[in-house]
């Protein structure tokens, strides 16, 4: 199952709150896709992932893919 997030409007921190609480109902090597359009996602996301070891999968524009790796 992978789940789909439309985070268009909100900002920072909330993206990535919206994710964080999302991933743990994904299985290990499904992924989350956010949509966010707040400038502050292009680094937040990206960092958010580092941080958690997951996997950034791809990000452009507004939609970022995440794979639950753990």
């Amino acid at each position: 199952m992978n789940v789909d997030l439309d985070c268009q409007g909100m900002v920072c921190p909330l993206p990535v709150i919206k994710l964080a609480k999302a991933l743990p109902t994904v299985a290990v090597g499904e992924t989350v896709t956010v949509l966010a359009d707040d400038p502050a996602a292009a680094v937040d996301i990206p960092a958010w992932c580092r941080m958690r070891s997951q996997e950034l999968v791809e990000a452009t524009g507004k939609s970022y893919v995440v794979r639950r790796v753990s």
